[in-house]
């Protein structure tokens, strides 16, 4: 599911808070964390919104199995999806914010870019 990075976390810890930052960044457009977190959330989003753009059964289960909400697949696939169909990935981007103040974690913002 994610690439190299570890995230301090287990398997199962990983992969499930991996995929609530892909629902929680596909619902709202955008999500404020660390930047190693950032790096592979904009894999796994990457994923689905190419997933969305072909709109077939397959690719709606496939993308159930990662995104936690019913309701962002459906927004996924009607309004997310066809925002790039002209585009060949890079729908995400991500600015870095500077240190947190209590551990000095590097932080980061990542967001759906601008469809033109």
């Amino acid at each position: 599911m994610s690439g190299n990075r570890k995230l301090g976390r287990p398997t199962a810890h990983r992969n499930a808070m991996l995929r609530g930052l892909v629902t929680y960044l596909l619902e709202n457009g955008s999500v404020e964390t660390t930047l190693p977190r950032a790096k592979e959330v904009r894999s796994l989003a990457e994923k689905m919104i190419t997933l969305g753009k072909k709109n077939t059964l397959a690719s709606r289960r496939a993308a159930l199995a990662t995104i936690t909400k019913e309701d962002v697949v459906t927004k996924l696939f009607s309004e997310i999806a066809p925002k790039y169909e002209n585009r060949n990935g890079g729908y995400t981007q991500i600015y870095k914010m500077g240190p947190r103040r209590g551990d000095a974690a590097e932080m980061a913002i990542i967001k759906l870019i601008d469809a033109e």
